[in-house]
């Protein structure tokens, strides 16, 4: 198969990808709708997370498409209207399609016959061919530039819009102060309903829900703000941003418009937690979203407040790509090691929004082959595994019934989301010892710790020392922003000096500390990336665990793994602090607990 594909065989020659990987994209690719299949480079970077300048970049000069680097700070007024009157000759619905495919017809070349100039991510995408059926363009060149110099170009010039909220902007004046009398025990639902219809509420719900894909927000925040206001956040990059306040709306009508559009709620229930499932196409992309409604407490005790939390399920973030995930060297060649052997448990552990889940999906999509049976057991499942069999739990079928079956299943490879209890354990024990492979979760700080976590669940120390092949602590912290990032400034070499760096290092200049931000962060982060570190189960590991006697010797089991290479968390982090990726004030937050 690799044989018959000639990009697939300049990939390797240049070493984007390995063959591994190559294999796996054309199986997903021959495994496609014969008359809906994607091209490699699609499926190598949407599945796979490959960069996309190192795959349309390379495509681009196999099939000879001219490339044009453009800097968008030299662009001048000029240019800006010229390619929005070529833009205005276009009919909306294809011009829509273009910038959604990122393609951006961008100014004409003239000559005995005028060309236009198509700026493309992708040069292939054929969607172009239809610009001269569609306009009165009969010319044109398709020019390869990055994607993301060319979404930039694009929100310069053709930003997105939210329909939702423009048309909430419209109607802003239509907006009035709410009775503040009303919010009795016995909520008035007609005045609700008036409220919402009046208000357009249903538009700021929806557009919130746009908004928040758009800028990669995990969760959206829907919280009461004192008597008659409504404030929505973002969480991006793992931190709570405001991003709208609403004004003169009461927070039991906002909580009735989310109630109504999400299934599995009663929106006349407001005494009790519930969680719903809402499902939306945005940008072409289904997008599901997780619903939890909780009735909370106010000053005004008589209102019948709700804080609501949305997550956001986008599988275009799944990782794919286990060199994706940015473990550094040993623990990546450690993980990579324990997830390739036919048996053991891989155990990720840390606290809540660690990234844990999203390392094991990685672990499972780089093991996932059609010749094995890969069976997860997940309570709530929020992504979809293709090649995996994913059990279904509900009220009949619960998650200890689930992992229970999947002993009798005839599984090689098993994922279970979390060990809970003695019972949870003692499967992924078994599972181990019986020939599967085993990934799950456990809520510890460090690697040493979950060993004593599981023993104090009732398993016994020569099951521990022999069942599992590694444990990984893992923390996110934010990544700096390479354009805006600054040296750190002395008043805080106190902090970095405690943290074990020397003088001489802050002197270098090259420890950074988050600048105040520009157009490509978020206050001078973009993007998150782990620390951790990697407990491998090595020979004198498993001598030391079994000789442990009734006590788990955690500090013993970290002294052996750490003169074979294992870095601690904080370690971890200050090689991310030392390569520029992150701050001292992170890592510092990310370990104060260890």
């Amino acid at each position: 198969m690799i044989k018959k594909s000639r990009f697939g065989q300049l990939l390797l020659k240049k070493e984007v990808i390995d063959k591994k990987t190559l294999e796996k994209a054309l199986s997903i690719q021959t495994d496609e709708d014969p008359e809906n299949t994607r091209a490699l480079g699609e499926i190598l970077v949407t599945d796979f997370k490959i960069n996309h300048h190192a795959i349309y970049g390379l495509l681009a000069e196999l099939y000879a498409f001219r490339t044009l680097e453009i800097k968008i700070n030299e662009i001048d007024e000029n240019q800006i209207k010229h390619t929005k009157e070529i833009l205005s000759k276009f009919p909306d619905d294809f011009k829509n399609k273009l910038i959604y495919k990122k393609i951006l017809p961008y100014q004409l070349s003239y000559g005995r016959r005028n060309t236009l100039i198509v700026l493309a991510a992708d040069p292939s995408e054929k969607i172009t061919e239809r610009i001269p059926i569609y306009t009165e363009f009969k010319k044109y060149e398709v020019v390869y530039v990055r994607l993301d110099i060319l979404e930039e170009l694009i929100a310069l010039i053709a930003p997105q819009k939210n329909e939702f909220l423009d048309l909430l902007q419209e109607a802003e004046d239509q907006f009035e102060d709410v009775d503040e009398t009303r919010g009795q025990h016995d909520v008035d639902e007609y005045a609700l309903d008036e409220e919402i219809n009046k208000s357009l509420l249903v538009n700021l719900f929806e557009g919130s829900l746009i908004e928040a894909v758009r800028k990669g927000a995990s969760d959206i925040h829907i919280i009461p703000y004192l008597r008659s206001n409504v404030d929505f956040y973002f969480r991006i990059d793992g931190k709570l941003i405001r991003w709208h306040r609403q004004e003169n709306t009461s927070p039991e009508a906002m909580s009735a418009v989310a109630k109504d559009r999400a299934t599995g709620v009663d929106r006349f229930e407001r005494d009790t937690a519930q969680d719903g499932f809402m499902q939306r196409i945005i940008d072409d992309h289904l997008i599901r979203f997780r619903v939890s409604i909780i009735p909370i407490t106010s000053s005004e005790y008589e209102r019948r407040f709700e804080s609501i939390v949305i997550r956001t399920i986008d599988d275009r973030n799944v990782i794919t790509d286990l060199r994706k995930l940015g473990f550094q060297e040993q623990a990546e060649k450690d993980f990579i090691d324990s997830i390739s052997k036919s048996k053991g448990i891989v155990l990720v552990t840390g606290p809540t929004g660690s990234g844990k889940s999203t390392t094991l999906m990685a672990a499972l999509y780089h093991t996932i082959d059609p010749s094995i049976n890969v069976l997860t057991c997940e309570d709530p499942v929020e992504y979809h595994i293709k090649g995996a069999r994913q059990l279904k739990i509900g009220h009949r079928y619960t998650f200890e019934n689930a992992i229970r079956s999947i002993l009798r299943h005839d599984p090689d490879v098993v994922m279970v989301g979390e060990i809970r209890d003695r019972i949870t354990a003692e499967i992924a024990i078994k599972l181990a010892n019986t020939g599967h492979l085993t990934f799950s979760t456990l809520h510890t700080n460090d690697a040493p710790s979950a060993i004593s976590r599981l023993y104090k669940m009732g398993v016994e120390t020569f099951l521990l020392a022999y069942a599992i092949n590694i444990i990984v602590a893992q923390r996110l912290v934010r990544k700096l922003c390479p354009e805006c990032r600054k040296p750190i400034a002395k008043d805080k070499w106190p902090a970095a000096l405690e943290l074990g760096f020397k003088e001489e290092e802050l002197e270098s200049g090259k420890i950074y500390e988050a600048g105040k931000g520009c157009k490509k962060c978020n206050r001078g982060y973009k993007g998150r990336i782990n620390i951790c570190e990697a407990l491998y189960f090595t020979a004198e590991i498993r001598k030391a665990i079994v000789d442990s006697g009734t006590e788990i010797d955690e500090q013993n089991i970290r002294k052996i793994a750490e003169s074979q290479g294992m870095l601690s968390l904080l370690e971890s982090g200050l090689d991310r602090i030392r390569t520029g990726l992150t701050t001292v004030a992170e890592v510092t937050y990310a370990t104060s607990e260890d």
